[in-house]
């Protein structure tokens, strides 16, 4: 993603099994909101999940075909509007990219980490994301979802550098 980033880094992505895993669970969450993970929704987040990190709407439509057949864009951008809808993934918004939910179980405030050399992301705890739902509930407002992003360099790029 990022420009002048020239050493190795380890692969994120999930293994097939905890992939497996991880779209049975998906599964059950859907059903427990009355919603449906269709093969599209599936196909997507299968994605998300294999990439271990952001990937641009783009790239997941290039990959998202079987046999090198790209999916038709509304297909891809109708499943990730589901997911990020679900708390099955977030968008990144300074990026445009999206990622698969590391904490896939609950509905939360979601802070990114975004190597701008790399690209790499890390989705962490964000410190005051109970005390934000507390104002806005204390203001009479509720908070769907909160993303919170920061960018800096990961720990191998800063090595690296």
């Amino acid at each position: 993603m990022g420009s002048g980033c020239s050493h190795s880094h380890v692969e994120a992505g999930l293994s097939a099994g905890d992939i497996g895993r991880a779209l049975t669970a998906a599964e059950a969450r859907c059903a427990g909101q009355g919603e449906r993970l269709t093969a599209p929704r599936r196909r997507v987040l299968e994605l998300l999940l294999k990439a271990g990190e952001a990937v641009k709407a783009y790239d997941l439509i290039a990959r998202y075909g079987l046999d090198g057949v790209a999916a038709k864009p509304p297909t891809v951008y109708r499943a990730l509007d589901f997911l990020e809808r679900t708390g099955l993934a977030h968008r990144i918004a300074s990026i445009s990219a999206y990622v698969a939910c590391s904490a896939g179980d609950r509905a939360h405030a979601a802070a990114f980490l975004i190597c701008d050399c790399c690209g790499a992301t890390a989705e962490v705890t964000p410190p005051e994301g109970e005390a934000l739902h507390r104002a806005a509930e204390a203001a009479g407002y509720v908070i769907e979802r909160t993303t919170i992003e920061g960018h800096g360099r990961c720990g191998a790029c800063r090595v690296a550098a």
